[in-house]
Formats: structure tokens, sequence, C-alpha cells
């Protein structure tokens, strides 16, 4: 075991302290798809701590080119928060032919209900899969909106594709579960995890 990794982990605790003044990661939860419409955390995402982050191993979705997205609830039994959301791309081809940066206008919301796709176009090749972090924090607070931003990468034909995504959730009602699915059919496999930060 590496010197940062033995300082860092608290064995058996599930508690990973991050290095150099940085929060510990603690373990709260985690779900492995089997061919689920939709994967649904619904319990400890609280007032326990100001930043929850999910993370995701090899998503690998039932159809082919679909978007992993995420929603939001917000006391109800409906996942249909407001949010507003900004997203940019970027992608790469496995021949070195192409390379695009830009802006995605077309994957934002507007104060809407709807889902907010999180990783573009993942291919059901049996190699390939998505993986991502997602932030969601305070989500508790009955004062202020509910800031989320998410990192993905996954296998696009012959591309990497990367897509950033950042917005919050436009209610000052407590967000105390998040639902995530496919743009189409099922996450076939994968494994989502939760923790809460503390500082």
């Amino acid at each position: 075991m590496s010197g940062i990794i033995a300082q860092n982990t608290l064995d058996n605790s599930g508690l990973i302290k991050a290095p150099a003044g940085g929060g510990a990661w603690n373990f709260i939860s985690k779900q492995t798809a089997s061919a689920d419409a939709t994967i649904d955390f619904t319990s400890g995402i609280d007032s326990t701590y100001k930043e929850y982050v999910f993370t995701f191993i090899d998503i690998h979705p039932s159809g082919d080119l679909t978007d992993l997205q995420v929603n939001f609830r917000d006391g109800s039994t409906a996942y249909d928060a407001i949010k507003t959301t900004a997203v940019f791309r970027t992608y790469a081809g496995e021949a070195d032919d192409e390379a695009i940066l830009g802006y995605n206008a077309s994957w934002d919301l507007a104060q809407s209900t709807g889902v907010q796709l999180i990783s573009h176009g993942i291919d059901n090749d049996n190699d390939s899969c998505a993986v991502a972090t997602l932030h969601l924090f305070n989500p508790s607070s009955t004062t202020f909106v509910k800031h989320f931003m998410s990192v993905s990468n996954a296998m696009n034909g012959t591309y990497t594709h990367q897509n950033f995504v950042a917005g919050y959730c436009n209610v000052t009602a407590a967000i105390d579960g998040v639902q995530f699915s496919m743009s189409s059919g099922t996450i076939d496999s994968g494994q989502i995890s939760l923790y809460g930060i503390s500082s």
C-alpha cells in the first residue's frame, strides 16, 4: 500500500481522508445496476453533510448511444425539481482525426423539471461504458438554491467524449432524493456510490 493511501485511509471505516487540508469522504451507500430503469437514492441525503458526491463506475447502457441523466426530488414523491444548467463538452477520436471543445445549448435546462444529461452518447458495445462524478451542495438548505456539478467521460463510437455539467435546483425546499436513468432502455450494469464530505 502506498504511503499516501496508508496515511489517509482508516481501515474498515469506509472513510477516506483527503491529503493537504481536504475533507473526508464518508461512504454512505452503493447500488449496483442490473438492467434497472432507474437507480434512486432516497436515504442518506440530509443535513449531515454540506456536500455529497456520487461516483459512477463502468456504467453500461442496454441501448446504443444513450445518455446517462439525473433528476432531483424536493420533498414530494416525484423527481421534478426545477433546474437551470449549462453544459460544455470535449471529444477526440481514436484515429486522431477530430477534436472538439464546445458549449452545447441543446443540453441546457432553463427552469425545467425535466432530466439533466450527465454523459452523452454512451455505446453499448461489450467494452463500452461511462464514468462520472456528481457533486451536490447543501441539499438540506431551505434558504438557498441547491447547486450541483458533474464531470463524465464515455466511449462514444471510437471517441472519448467528456461532458461538464453545472447548475442549480431552483427550489428552497430540501433535496431529499436523486434519481439516475438512461435516455432510453436501462442501466444494464455499473456501480453508483454515494459519499458525504466532511470538512
